[in-house]
């Protein structure tokens, strides 16, 4: 690679601000070179604030400008197939916010255009590259807890303003987000677990809205398998007085207890003890994600989020929600 890969971003929200939009502009390999949204006059104050040289009047404009090598994609999920297809059309690569799609259906569409297309394609499931579930990893493998049985879940938290004032937001809309809080939080922990303990073979849940404050569910709970063997069960419920999030993979030999989400010590529970590690997350938390793409670009290193990765975590979500 004798230049950075020029991204620009579709999308210049929330998740840009500090997660993932500085992430682009720090990394040796990659620039940032542009960014639209719905609302320009947004756009344009992202620009003027972050430094971002151009702001582009549509999507189209973006993915189709001769000086853009790659696109971004930050919008939500309902309509990551539209940019995303026509990114593949314009022979581009692509990074897409997570979930991939809110259906498996489009997915594996978004997934099959990048592969015609001969065109690699990343999703933002981040916490494949963060140091704390690396580490998770390596204990895993190395044998810490012996040979791994099942895995739990729990993640709970309570209604929150926005949900109680009944106002829109997109985020609980059965048409853009079937799982409600489910879609947004629960996939970055599902694909994890898939990244920690290989794929998942048979999947099967329960969906309600116990609260009925808005039209997509918010109490889900599911149990699984993974090929390996190991067996896992999940619960995620909105509608809760207390917010939890605990993970804990039981092995024949100890246990591995963790957060998705808080950054609280990773504690392991095996023969020598107990002993808990605390590894920090960076600042700008999609950095090691955005910098595993630069290595993919100059020296053709595997990247650990994939489209074809995410699909199977769509899969996952879909055998959930459908049961």
């Amino acid at each position: 690679m004798n230049k950075p890969i020029r991204f620009a971003i579709i999308g210049c929200g929330a998740v840009t601000e500090v997660k993932s939009g500085p992430a682009y502009q720090q990394t040796d390999g990659i620039e940032l070179v542009g960014v639209t949204r719905r609302d320009l006059n947004k756009a344009r104050d992202y620009a003027q604030r972050h430094h971002v040289p151009k702001v582009f009047a549509s999507p189209s404009e973006l993915i189709n400008d001769a000086q853009v090598d790659a696109v971004y994609i930050a919008t939500p999920p309902d309509s990551h197939k539209t940019f995303a297809l026509e990114v593949a059309a314009a022979g581009k690569p692509c990074c897409i916010e997570k979930p991939l799609a809110p259906s498996y259906e489009d997915s594996l569409a978004i997934v099959e255009a990048f592969k015609e297309a001969k065109q690699p394609l990343f999703v933002a499931y981040y916490r494949r590259s963060l140091p704390r579930f690396n580490k998770v990893k390596s204990l895993i493998e190395s044998g810490a807890i012996g040979k791994v049985r099942h895995v739990s879940w729990h993640l709970s938290k309570p209604a929150s303003a926005l949900d109680l004032s009944r106002e829109y937001n997109w985020r609980t809309d059965k048409q853009i987000a079937r799982g409600g809080y489910f879609d947004d939080l629960a996939s970055h922990g599902l694909d994890l677990l898939a990244y920690l303990l290989g794929d998942f073979e048979k999947v099967h849940g329960f969906c309600a809205n116990q609260q009925g404050l808005y039209s997509a569910f918010d109490a889900i709970t599911a149990h699984w398998h993974h090929k390996s063997g190991i067996t896992g069960s999940g619960s995620w419920n909105f509608a809760c007085a207390n917010r939890f999030d605990d993970v804990i993979i039981y092995g024949s030999e100890g246990e591995i207890c963790f957060s998705v989400f808080d950054e609280k010590p990773i504690e392991l529970n095996n023969a020598q003890g107990i002993r808990q590690l605390s590894i920090e997350n960076p600042t700008h938390i999609q950095q090691f994600h955005v910098e595993n793409m630069a290595q993919f670009f100059d020296l053709g290193a595997p990247h650990p989020s994939t489209g074809v990765t995410a699909l199977h975590t769509s899969w996952v979500m879909e055998q959930i929600l459908m049961s």
